[in-house]
Formats: C-alpha cells, sequence, structure tokens
C-alpha cells in the first residue's frame, strides 16, 4: 500500500477513489485475517460510508486534506461510538461506548476512514498481545513470532499493509516495542500532548496515544492530525502544536551539530548481540549524516523496571475498580448477593495478567506497605527524571535500542512473567519521565526479524525526533523492506 501523500495525490488527482482504496484495504483485511489476526472488529460498513463522504467531497471540487480516504486501524482501548470497545478483555466483550475519544472524532472530522479495532493485551498490560481474551495477534515478519504488545494488534496490521497508519497507546513501551518487532515507525509523544479523553485507563500518569507509521512521514502526518490541547483532559498540554512535516529533511548537516547521546548502560549484559550490533551501525549512520555522537550515563535507568512496576499496577488496581459488573461491562450470571457478583464477575472477566497486575497493585497500596514501595518508586520516578534532564544539558537526543531482543516465539515467555516484563527494559524509563520517543527500523537478524533503534527527546521535542529519524530513514533501506505475508 503506498503512503499517505501518494494515496492524497492519487485522490486528488482522481486517479483512484477513496471507495477503491477502501476495498482494496478490506480485501487485504479479509485475506490476512485467519492467520495474522490484527483486528478485534472490521467496520467495512462504516468505512466505505466514510470513503464515500472523501469521494463525494473531491466530486464536489472541495479541498481534502492529507489523511481524507485514507484507511487507518485503532487500537481497541480508544472509545468509538456505536463500535464495541473491548480493551482485550471478556469483562468488556459488549461494551459499546456512548461517546467518541478526542483522538478518534479528530480522525473522522480529518476525513480519515476507519477500518476497524486492533487486537492488544488485555487491558493493554502486555508485551506480546497474547493477553487479549479473544486471539492472540501473529507477527507478520513470521507468524509462529509475537508482534510485540500491548499494541501488537495496531503494529501488525501497518507491517502487513492492512491499514496505511495506526494509533496504538503507549504506557511503558506498548508502541516503540511492537514497532521495532514489526519493522514500522512508532511514537510515544511526550506525555499530555495527545488527549487522553476516551482512552480506556490503564495507568493514567503514563498512558499516552501515538502513531504506528511504515514511513516517519506517515507517522508525523498522523501526529499532527491527533496532537493537541483538549479540554476534556485535565493532563492535556495547551501549547502550540508545528507542522511535524516541516523538519524532514534528508541529511543533518544544514543545520549546526546535533549533538546526540548513546546510553551506556542500555548496551551490554542482556542485549542481543545482533540488535547491539545493528544499533551501533545506525549511531555510526547518524554520524556520517552530520550528527556529534557522545556517550551519555543515564544511571538510574536500569532501576526503570522495578519502579514502572509497582508505580503502573498501583494506578491500575485503582482505574480497574470501576469494573464490578453493576455499571457496564459483563457481570456473572451465577451470584447469590452483591459481594459474591462483585467477585465472581472480575474473577470471571479478568484474565491472568489482569490479577496479577491488581493485586500487586492493591499490595504496594495497602496499609504498612504504601511508604515502602509506592512512595519509594515515586522518589525513585523523580530521580530517573532528573537523569534524563541532566543528559539533555549536554545532548539533544538520546539514542539507544528499543528492545532487548528481535521478536520471540509465540508462548516463549508466557509462564514467565519476569522475563516477559523485561522485554520493555528500553522503552519504560521514557513513560516515566513524560518524555517522547520513536522507534525506527534499523537492520535485520539472520532469520529475517526488524531490529528498532529508538531515539529519545527533550519535552515537546517531538520535532527533532522527527528530524533524526527521517534523515536516518532516508540514508537506509530499511523501511523498504516489506514482509512476504500475503504476496
Amino acid at each position: 500500500m503506498a503512503s499517505i501523500c501518494e494515496l492524497h495525490q492519487q485522490l486528488v488527482n482522481k486517479e483512484r477513489s477513496a471507495v477503491e482504496i477502501t476495498t482494496e484495504a478490506l480485501d487485504r483485511i479479509n485475506k490476512l485475517e485467519p492467520t495474522l489476526k490484527s483486528f478485534l472488529c472490521i467496520t467495512a460498513d462504516r468505512a466505505l460510508q466514510q470513503a464515500r463522504q472523501v469521494d463525494a467531497k473531491i466530486a464536489a471540487g472541495d479541498e481534502i486534506g492529507l489523511l481524507a480516504g485514507i484507511p487507518i486501524a485503532v487500537k481497541d482501548n480508544m472509545c468509538t461510538e456505536g463500535i464495541t470497545t473491548t480493551c482485550g478483555s471478556k469483562i468488556l466483550a459488549n461494551f459499546v461506548p456512548p461517546y467518541e475519544s478526542t483522538v478518534t472524532t479528530k480522525l473522522i472530522e480529518a476525513g480519515a476512514v476507519i477500518l476497524g479495532k486492533t487486537n492488544l493485551d488485555e487491558f493493554a498490560m502486555g508485551s506480546s498481545t497474547e493477553n487479549s481474551a479473544f486471539q492472540i495477534t501473529a507477527n507478520p515478519w513470521d507468524i509462529t513470532r509475537v508482534p510485540g504488545g500491548s499494541s501488537g494488534g495496531s503494529a501488525a496490521a501497518v507491517a502487513a499493509n492492512e491499514a496505511v497508519v495506526a494509533l496504538g497507546s503507549d504506557t511503558g513501551g506498548s508502541i516503540r516495542q511492537p514497532a521495532s518487532f514489526c519493522g514500522v515507525v512508532g511514537m510515544k509523544p511526550t506525555y499530555g500532548l495527545v488527549s487522553r479523553y476516551g482512552l480506556v485507563a490503564y495507568a493514567s500518569s503514563l498512558d499516552q496515544i501515538g502513531p504506528f507509521g511504515r514511513t516517519v512521514k506517515d507517522a508525523a502526518i498522523l501526529l499532527n492530525a491527533i496532537a493537541g490541547y483538549d479540554p476534556k483532559d485535565s493532563t492535556s498540554l495547551n501549547v502550540d502544536i508545528p507542522d511535524y512535516t516541516d523538519f524532514l529533511k534528508p541529511s543533518l548537516k544544514p543545520r549546526s551539530k546535533i549533538k546526540i547521546g548513546v546510553i551506556k548502560e542500555t548496551f551490554g549484559e542482556g542485549l542481543d548481540p545482533v540488535v547491539e550490533q545493528a544499533v551501533t551501525k545506525a549511531i555510526e549512520v547518524l554520524q556520517s549524516l552530520g550528527a556529534e555522537i557522545q556517550v551519555i550515563s543515564c544511571p538510574r535507568f536500569r532501576y526503570g523496571l522495578p519502579t514502572y512496576y509497582i508505580i503502573a499496577p498501583s494506578e491500575a488496581s485503582a482505574n480497574l475498580a470501576r469494573y464490578d459488573g453493576v455499571k457496564y461491562g459483563f457481570r456473572t450470571p451465577d451470584a447469590d448477593n452483591l459481594i459474591e457478583m462483585y467477585a465472581k464477575t472480575r474473577a470471571e472477566g479478568f484474565g491472568a495478567e489482569v490479577k496479577r497486575r491488581i493485586m500487586i497493585g492493591t499490595y504496594t497500596l495497602s496499609a504498612g506497605y504504601y511508604d515502602a514501595y509506592y512512595l519509594k518508586a515515586q522518589k525513585v520516578r523523580t530521580l530517573i527524571k532528573q537523569d534524563f534532564d541532566r543528559a539533555f544539558t549536554q545532548v539533544e537526543v538520546l539514542v539507544c535500542p528499543t528492545s532487548p531482543t528481535t521478536a520471540f516465539q509465540a508462548g516463549e515467555k508466557t509462564s514467565d512473567p519476569l522475563s516477559m516484563y523485561l522485554s520493555d527494559l528500553m522503552t519504560i524509563p521514557v513513560n516515566l519521565a513524560g518524555l517522547p520517543a520513536i522507534s525506527v527500523p534499523c537492520g535485520f537478524d539472520s532469520q529475517g526479524l526488524p531490529i528498532g533503534m529508538q531515539l529519545i527527546g527533550k519535552v515537546l521535542g517531538e520535532s527533532r525526533l522527527f528530524e533524526v529519524a527521517h534523515a536516518y530513514e532516508q540514508a537506509t533501506p530499511w523501511h523498504k523492506h516489506n514482509p512476504t505475508i500475503g504476496s
């Protein structure tokens, strides 16, 4: 499937209609879904209706925006009015929101064609999309492997050309890690840049919606559409949003040397040597493009994982208390009283990983343990942020691997939660500090599995990240590779 700009030009020139482009996407979804299982819900009729509206505008001579008529997938934890929003959980299997999330409202207003809702780890808790209550998504590069998580459905859909771009959410790496595993671009914006109104909460101080694309430019165009202040979200940042595509240049040389810091704590023990080699070569490319490279220490970086797994479950235990069988969602049919109904509904409705995190969070917030665990974790979170602040006095952008490994086999880590949690080792500190970060493809291992490089920016430093990521992308061939699935 072509890029956003290529499809836009075809529409404007009347070479193809929005209905034709949408039909092509739906046909590919129907062909691949029995194997790939990226989507939980395909909204074909609504998508074709949206496409017809775009075609009518073009026929009337009206000007259309870049996203008009573009097929897009949306992670199934963003509320869509009249369309089931399950969060990959049995407890919300039949939940149809009465309102639209801010991000999907913006997409609809932009004329985008929403193809459907993508699979995810239940309530976005996972790193492999194996925790979904409904199905396991496959990696398009090797269907025996996971696509990453929790936004694995969105990443796989973009990688397999089922959608041009997609929305995911990132709490501890859930956009960047699957982007790395699936060989696409994925960005986690600055906390508060994109409204969370209508995003079903996992950990409210960490969650952030962001874009997937096959190219940096496509991701930038999608972020242009969804970023901005929203009075419905109390954490939304009221700042001017630039056109991120203005910063996409073929090289870094025309401007004064940009300083890029290599986080030394992210290399060495625990990192797959093939990943290390690919990212090291990518850093050399950045240097050849005009960047000044220096090694930077973020000594508390390694404490991100244990810190996250106290803070995130604590917030989850509070956020998920609303699923009690009373107000909405699943309710057990077999209960004699209210207390039994609460207990059985949650026992039957939640999966094992969600229960595990609720229990961890409830424990760390309980009397006698709050100071020892939760309060201490918040203090370490501040120290991690201070490490980043110090690093950004020396450099403009930080670089490290996105994930310690390439995509692992399905089922390989399901019985070992600690091993699964290590998949987010490189991405979690960014969420704790509220920073923006982007993952771009930077190579393949010997089995043809993609490798991702992570670029981390200052608060509201998305422009610089897009600049560096795009320059690297244009100098390398990795984004031109496509999985063979469906070909």
